[in-house]
């Protein structure tokens, strides 16, 4: 490299940036690493910059904005998430190796102020076999080491494992970053972050997001990609391997063989080219289990078979065969970073969504009677009678994951007992294991009761616990996409979303009430808290329950601004015939063209369905 020196000044425009950080030139340590090739080497599409400013002059003030707007639009709720990759229609790449710097570095910065002056502070790092992983971690570790914290290289890693890291011994990182965009296509990427308290709220990742737009924006020089030292590399995930076997064996506590208690079952895994092989070769096979007519479990960037997706239908599909031709005990199937997951039982019934939810209900009531269970407010009233049956209590809380889990964590503090926070996508945590979703240990949670029941003499499988649970006469989800800047789509889905709301309260919509829940602690749709100290609202969304006049309450509807995409999701169930399309049709004659809300709407979806029963 021709340079010898380390140039990480940052400029800033007049007060209205701080600096942060400052790190004066120094000469090069000989010990210091370049990854100035990554600008050479970077795969096709990558974008591997490291300045604002690419031909190394200020910008002008409107495009000072629009970058800062470019790096706040990448939050995704309680993630960050973006284009990594080159060749999506309609989308450019925002994901860049400068914005992922500037947000690990403001990560670092904000653990730094949380923690002890003076206490050295550790964060390791893990990725997905995306792609634009590599040239991404790179950034990390830049910003992680610029803020002054030691970094920890994790290498191919799961979500869950990365908040694992910083609480389990010798380990005990003070934070995390797993670079991940879960199931979303090998073009996408993005930012997940721990501490040993958890994964981040919104409102925080949003104050993440604000530093690094201003960080990014006020760089107007070129930042030289140099780490005085490099990141050190660790195996954890043989730890956590570790541990989750531990947990099995003295679990189950096989009265034949304790440290084989899987001998005897086949269990299919379906990691689909994700970060989940580990779980077949590191914990099942060790375990004794058969694993044979496994899927997808090399790591491939691509994902060439499927989505990497328990809500996948081929996922689902392929599994299933899998499990009927070989005559397996249990299925298992993976999202990317196996915080996520599914089951199929021996008789091929794919267990996901609110039969997921009602399989760990079984499971964890049995251990807690009487305990509250959260879920999101998609799920069924199916549901609720299958939890309130067993003498559970169900919390319907808001969509989005963090959500669903910080609402179990506020009920623990009330004193209300509350064990299980499960989201209709797959995410699930227990109050045992951290409050963390990981779907890892969901199927630990499952393997275990199998084989419980197995040592118990039932031969009926995991599906029996479930046989009773009611499905919906009918479902369906729209969507629609807001027609707008970006820059101001969330507010006018906002728009729609509150004058919905008011439609709704003011009667324009006969038979349609706002869901209050009972005595579930949450009122106006499933969405505000009753307790003091009510969580801010990430994204609008309101839960109405439908009646009519012959039948009494026949159904939901759900209506919520997607934290993913500028659209709005429309979710329905309905226990008449047709009440599906009649609901379709009220929301677009009574709501839709009423309010002038189809102005501004794509209501193809909509349309669709109301002229042909069908679903796009």
């Amino acid at each position: 490299m021709a340079s010898t020196t380390l140039s990480t000044s940052i400029t800033t425009r007049g007060d209205s940036f701080p600096n942060f950080i400052s790190i004066p030139n120094k000469p090069l340590n000989p010990k210091v690493i370049s990854f100035s090739f990554l600008k050479r080497a970077a795969p096709r599409g990558v974008a591997a910059t490291w300045s604002t400013a690419e031909h190394g002059g200020a910008l002008a003030a409107e495009e000072v904005d629009e970058e800062m707007g470019r790096i706040r639009r990448l939050q995704n709720g309680s993630d960050v998430r973006g284009v990594a990759i080159a060749g999506e229609k309609g989308r450019v790449v925002d994901l860049t190796a400068a914005t992922v710097e500037a947000i690990a570095e403001s990560f670092a910065e904000w653990v730094i102020e949380g923690m002890e002056t003076g206490q050295s502070v550790s964060v390791s790092v893990g990725r997905d076999p995306r792609i634009s992983g590599g040239a991404l971690s790179v950034a990390v570790f830049a910003g992680v080491s610029r803020a002054g914290c030691l970094v920890f290289d994790m290498g191919l890693a799961t979500t869950p494992a990365c908040f694992m890291s910083t609480v389990l011994s010798p380990f005990s990182y003070d934070a995390s970053i797993m670079l991940t965009a879960s199931h979303l296509p090998y073009t996408r990427n993005g930012m997940k972050f721990f501490t040993k308290r958890g994964g981040l709220s919104s409102p925080e990742v949003e104050e993440i997001c604000n530093r690094a737009a201003m960080k990014y924006a006020n760089r107007v020089v070129k930042v030289s990609t140099l780490l005085r030292t490099p990141p050190s590399k660790v195996d954890f995930m043989a730890a956590y391997s570790q541990h989750l076997r531990d947990i099995i064996k003295q679990r189950i506590n096989h009265p034949l063989h304790y440290d084989t208690p899987l001998k005897g079952f086949q269990i299919i895994v379906n990691a689909g080219n994700g970060s989940g092989g580990f779980f077949t070769w590191d914990v099942l096979d060790k375990l004794g289990a058969d694993t044979f007519g496994s899927l997808h479990l090399n790591p491939d960037g691509m994902f060439p078979n499927h989505i990497p997706n328990p809500e996948d239908k081929t996922a689902m599909s392929l599994t299933r065969a899998k499990v009927l031709e070989n005559k397996a005990d249990l299925g298992v199937v993976f999202d990317t970073d196996v915080d996520r997951s599914g089951v199929v039982d021996h008789q091929g019934n794919p267990i996901n969504g609110d039969k997921l939810i009602a399989l760990m209900s079984s499971i964890v009531l049995r251990d807690h009677p009487a305990t509250t269970i959260v879920t999101d407010a998609r799920t069924s009233v199916a549901l609720t009678k299958f939890i309130t049956s067993r003498g559970g209590r169900h919390c319907l809380y808001r969509v989005g994951y963090r959500n669903v889990i910080d609402k179990g964590i506020q009920l623990n503090m009330d004193g209300i007992e509350t064990h299980l926070m499960m989201e209709t996508s797959g995410h699930g945590a227990l109050k045992e294991n951290y409050f963390l979703d990981d779907g890892a240990y969901m199927v630990v949670k499952i393997i275990i009761e199998m084989v419980r029941m197995k040592l118990e003499g039932s031969d009926e499988g995991i599906g029996s616990l479930i046989k009773d649970l009611e499905e919906p006469l009918e479902s369906a989800e729209l969507r629609l996409n807001v027609i707008s800047d970006p820059s101001f789509a969330k507010e006018k889905a906002v728009e729609v979303i509150e004058t919905f709301r008011d439609f709704v309260q003011e009667g324009k919509l006969e038979g349609w009430e706002l869901d209050s829940c009972g005595d579930c602690w949450v009122h106006e749709g499933c969405l505000v808290d009753l307790n003091d100290h009510p969580k801010p609202i990430d994204a609008q969304m309101y839960r109405v329950k439908v009646f009519d006049k012959e039948n009494g309450e026949v159904g939901w509807v759900h209506l919520r601004q997607s934290i993913h995409n500028p659209n709005l999701a429309l979710n329905m169930q309905s226990s008449l015939q047709g009440g599906c399309l009649q609901i379709t049709k009220d929301f677009r004659d009574k709501f839709l063209m009423a309010s002038g809300c189809d102005r501004f709407l794509d209501v193809d979806q909509v349309e669709k369905f109301v002229n042909t029963g069908l679903l796009l």
